[in-house]
């Protein structure tokens, strides 16, 4: 059985600090930079956090490994995880968090980061539900090129190059690709397909919600996209009220 190792022999350095919060203000302060940094109390080596000047910006997380020593950063807003991102050097965080408690620009905080940290969302802070849900495609679409699933990277693709699905909220669940009339509906939406993806040998399934009994099986994403066309409700190809 494998042992959680103490976090003051993993990180040394943070534990003579006495907390993250403070190895990342001391790594920020030799930059020429000052970081506020907050430290959380019931875990204080290895969680610490910062607000951003954005109201529609939640404060950005950074936490440190448990098994190894790594720090994983991320930052949400109104509508999901913005950035996300992990890298072996305390020295590379200070940079991306004074970006986001600053309220720069995703792309400014990316190029102050060695490592890759966008997600693929953009900042939507009006909320606009067309926008929303361009940015949750735009997420979806790197998401997916990121995942070594090539049967499932060609379903976003093809969902995202079909125009009546493109207007719709995509989500997953289980890794079944799903759609919504809106934003804040994803499960409040009575479903009307849900397609899972093979791995290698294997064809799409389509079902009519997660976990239903299957409809059809099918051989290519571009057939199953077709199905979940064809299963469209009248009233979802109908263009939204402005």
């Amino acid at each position: 059985m494998s042992h959680e190792p103490d976090p003051a022999v993993l990180y040394p350095e943070v534990a003579a600090l006495g907390s993250l919060a403070a190895a990342l203000r001391a790594a920020s302060a030799d930059q020429g930079v000052s970081l506020t940094m907050v430290e959380t109390p019931s875990d204080p080596l290895r969680h610490a956090t910062v607000a951003s000047v954005l109201a529609h910006r939640a404060d950005l997380i950074v936490t440190a490994w448990h098994f190894e020593r790594k720090w994983h950063v991320w930052g949400s807003a109104n509508n999901g995880i913005l950035i996300s991102g992990t890298t072996t050097d305390l020295r590379q965080l200070p940079g991306v968090a004074l970006g986001w408690a600053e309220g720069a620009g995703l792309d400014e905080v990316d190029r102050a980061a060695p490592f890759d940290v966008l997600t693929g969302r953009f900042e939507v802070p009006d909320d606009d539900p067309a926008d929303v849900i361009e940015s949750e495609w735009r997420w979806m679409l790197k998401d997916a090129g990121a995942a070594d699933w090539p049967e499932y990277q060609a379903l976003i693709e093809a969902a995202y190059a079909e125009p009546s699905l493109r207007r719709l909220y995509p989500y997953t669940s289980h890794w079944a690709l799903g759609f919504a009339a809106a934003p804040d509906l994803p499960f409040g939406t009575p479903s009307f397909v849900s397609i899972d993806s093979p791995r290698g040998e294997g064809d799409y399934t389509i079902r009519e919600w997660w976990n239903g009994p299957a409809l059809i099986q099918v051989a290519t994403a571009a057939e199953a996209i077709a199905v979940a066309v064809d299963r469209i409700p009248e009233h979802l190809l109908r263009p939204a009220p402005h």
